[in-house]
């Protein structure tokens, strides 16, 4: 290992920086279904995927921004629901395993579909590009996107703060969190939780597939796989129980990526997922309960 690996610079910050907030937005959508559900949804970034498929469309048929950007929102919302609808709400009642096979089922499912609808070499989304032109601070060329990223990110998870602490939504998500059953004993109205996350995530997937497709127009079947993969590494790495440290842990997931990926050398990247999973067993080892969770917390809340 060379000493190129410090070669860090404001550039390289930035786009960790940019990187991170959209792996915080991945983070939320998949710590909510996980507090709400118990489920971790492989199939997150397929939602991603279809979400970027449609951009490429809208894109590929001459269709503009404000055409793209709704038509990407109405696919992924609709195939979340169409996803909680048809295969994991008949097997809600059945064990952990059962449903976490059922997620890599869907995932691979439709990235076959994918696969045969639109080729293995995938679409352009170029009416993007706009999106992901630099603003030169100080001589650092920080794009656009990541500034709307960062935004976007706190904007997001204050919104579902706010949400889960003061209005009854939010409270009924909490406490379908800590005991679904006897929730729903209580009176929590069981499908208008579960109806209220799976909408929230499929926003949350559908911004993250913008933001994602704007930094890389290419959209081919396996689009968002790798990302998801390191976000749900995240997600475990900050604490799965709660939503706030879940988040965290994608944002740190993301940011150690971008600043890792922007340090090494080019003869060296193909090390970078080596060096992330590494220090996550690192982590897990001496806080399995998660590095952004205090000890005791994860007990108390889950969302």
């Amino acid at each position: 290992m060379t000493v190129a690996v410090l070669n860090i610079d404001w550039q390289t910050l930035a786009d960790a920086t940019g990187l991170g907030a959209i792996y915080a937005l991945m983070a939320v959508g998949i710590g909510l279904v996980f507090g709400v559900l118990r489920l971790v949804n492989f199939a997150y970034g397929q939602l991603v995927m279809a979400g970027a498929y449609a951009l490429a469309f809208a894109s590929e048929h001459g269709w503009s921004l404000w055409v793209g950007i709704p038509l990407c929102f109405a696919v992924v919302v609709t195939l979340s629901m169409l996803m909680d609808r048809i295969v994991f709400r008949p097997l809600r009642t059945q064990s952990p395993a059962v449903m976490l096979v059922a997620t890599f089922a869907v995932a691979f499912l439709l990235q076959s579909i994918a696969l045969l609808w639109f080729g293995p070499l995938g679409k352009i989304a170029s009416s993007l590009a706009t999106l992901n032109q630099p603003v030169t601070v100080s001589g650092v060329d920080i794009r656009k996107i990541a500034i709307v990223a960062i935004g976007l990110g706190a904007l997001c998870l204050l919104a579902l703060v706010l949400l889960l602490g003061r209005t009854r939504v939010g409270l009924h998500m909490r406490a379908a969190a800590m005991d679904f059953r006897t929730a729903e004993l209580l009176g929590v109205r069981a499908g208008r939780v579960i109806g209220a996350a799976v909408v929230i995530s499929g926003v949350l997937a559908a911004i993250v597939a913008v933001m994602l497709t704007v930094q890389n127009p290419l959209v081919t079947p396996d689009f968002a796989l790798r990302d998801t993969i390191l976000v749900l590494a995240g997600v475990v790495l900050g604490g799965m129980n709660r939503l706030v440290p879940a988040t965290l842990g994608g944002f740190a997931i993301g940011f150690a990526s971008g600043l890792l990926g922007g340090a090494l050398p080019t003869n060296q990247s193909q090390y970078l997922p080596s060096f992330l999973f590494a220090a996550v067993i690192l982590v897990l080892l001496f806080r399995p309960g998660g590095l952004f969770t205090r000890e005791g917390q994860q007990a108390v809340e889950r969302v």
